[in-house]
């Protein structure tokens, strides 16, 4: 079940972020970051933030929950800059690994951005699953690349309508192979 978090789920929520991170970015990001004993108090007053400061009111955070537990947490909001030619960015979005391909990571990214908005997001390079996953749903790495922290990362983005013709498309029936191309 994919819903909204409320402020007594942040130690979940940070718990998720800590574990994914370590499941997904060991060998990608530094072992200090993911190792460091402050990470998960950290990701608790990010998350606390983003539940209660009004700062952070456009944005839009949803929690995958099993069984009464968070597997999955994600957030969307305003585009990073001014001026930026997409209506969202997706900040967040992970999931742990016993997890993947459940379906619930297509569940919270639909649940922070609607499939037809145009977006935009950063994904780790590589980490081929992730971005397999945005192309499925749209989004194309448009050849922009950063480095945050030691971690080389390119842009993805997804115009008005791309999401939704892949939704489209699959349900006509072709297969995500020649969809995803």
């Amino acid at each position: 079940m994919v819903r909204p978090p409320t402020p007594d789920d942040v130690g979940a929520m940070a718990d998720v972020h800590v574990r994914s991170w370590r499941e997904t970015y060991r060998g990608i990001m530094r072992d200090a970051v993911l190792d460091d004993p402050e990470l998960l108090p950290r990701r608790e007053r990010m998350w606390h933030a983003a539940l209660t400061d009004e700062r952070y009111a456009a944005n839009r955070i949803a929690v995958a929950e099993l069984d009464g537990a968070l597997v999955g947490i994600a957030m969307s909001g305003p585009p990073e800059k001014d001026g930026s030619p997409w209506s969202r960015h997706l900040y967040v979005l992970y999931l742990l690994a016993e997890h993947h391909g459940s379906g619930a990571a297509s569940r919270l990214l639909d649940a922070v951005i609607e499939p037809t908005a145009s977006a935009s997001l950063w994904v780790a390079d590589p980490n081929p699953r992730a971005q397999a996953f945005y192309t499925k749903h749209g989004f194309r790495a448009d050849g922009v690349v950063q480095v945050d922290d030691g971690v080389r990362e390119i842009r993805m983005v997804r115009t008005p309508g791309d999401g939704a013709s892949f939704v489209e498309r699959l349900r006509s029936g072709s297969r995500l192979d020649e969809i995803a191309r």
